[in-house]
């Protein structure tokens, strides 16, 4: 047989000092200090319908009955009835608990009651990192490709051209002025025309390259005061992203400034019908921090989307 904890002020175990009214079934928000027993009673709210009846307050001496008895008496008289019905109900709850043998049965509820408990905080859940925000990959979700962006750079929102594009965090100004320039930068972009030679394809944007990094911008200005002459550095075909590719490189020399090294580089993508992926590069030559050698370590962080299970992938911080 389980009991309920009768209504009455218990200590407030979240607000020390304190105590609350419980009701017979929950908290109440009617606090009191201790010591405000022994004033003015407090008038705690009504207990719940099923609970215990809460005992009758004093009250104001008023007149006397037909009787000649006072109010007083009879509120005394009533509240030490209570009393002795409370005590009887509880020496009776006691002797039912007990077996036919004397031995008092196991209780099945504690009689303190139930202290406030304060809700858990929910944890969010861990979520996979979304590759479009990570700062040190660049996501090409049209070609299917992504790659690694090194220390130091950054990814535009946007560019003159719309491509996806990581640069050099730095820009200064152009060596022709009227514009400024970035050390380094790379795209992706689609192959246009209908060709998919990958070699091909490699060998006629070397020039186009070229000529955006340091011929005319899209303005038809001579930032770096033209191409004056160009030597052609590598061509090689290689593995990018899983797929065979082909490569060219340039070193040009500029009408103004140190001049730069190009490159273009060409495969099949592993998205869709598998149209070619051009991925241009353009180095301003004795940049601090710029070596050539960065072309190749980006070239080898190329992964095809979603594949980030091999050393210098999707996520790789690489630096110069």
């Amino acid at each position: 047989m389980s009991y309920a904890t009768p209504p009455g002020w218990y200590p407030d175990t979240g607000a020390p000092g304190l105590e609350r009214w419980w009701d017979g079934t929950a908290w109440t928000a009617h606090t009191r200090r201790p010591d405000a027993a022994h004033a003015a009673p407090e008038q705690p709210p009504a207990p719940a319908a099923f609970g215990p009846p809460s005992l009758p307050l004093p009250h104001q001496r008023g007149p006397r009955d037909e009787a000649g008895g006072g109010s007083r008496t009879k509120v005394l008289a009533i509240t030490l009835s209570g009393v002795l019905v409370l005590g009887a109900a509880v020496a009776g709850s006691v002797l039912l608990g007990r077996d036919e043998g004397g031995t008092p049965a196991a209780p099945t509820t504690t009689a303190s009651p139930p202290a406030p408990v304060t809700a858990p905080t929910a944890t969010a859940s861990s979520a996979e990192p979304d590759q479009d925000e990570d700062p040190a990959v660049l996501v090409d979700q049209l070609n299917g490709v992504t790659l690694p962006v090194p220390e130091g750079w950054e990814k535009p929102e946007s560019t003159s051209d719309d491509a996806p594009t990581i640069r050099t965090e730095q820009s200064y100004d152009c060596p022709g002025g009227a514009s400024f320039c970035y050390h380094g930068t790379v795209t992706t972009r689609t192959a246009r025309g209908g060709e998919t030679d990958v070699r091909t394809l490699a060998e006629a944007d070397i020039v186009t390259a070229a000529d955006k990094a340091y011929e005319e911008d899209n303005l038809g200005r001579r930032t770096h005061g033209g191409i004056t002459s160009h030597k052609v550095l590598k061509t090689q075909e290689l593995t990018v992203a899983g797929r065979t590719g082909y490569l060219v490189r340039w070193q040009v020399t500029t009408g103004k400034g140190p001049g730069g090294y190009v490159q273009s580089l060409v495969f099949p993508s592993s998205v869709g019908a598998g149209t070619p992926v051009i991925v241009r590069f353009a180095f301003d030559a004795g940049a601090p921090g710029l070596p050539l050698s960065l072309m190749d370590t980006i070239t080898r962080g190329i992964r095809p989307l979603g594949d980030s299970a091999t050393s210098g992938g999707v996520g790789a911080s690489i630096g110069p």
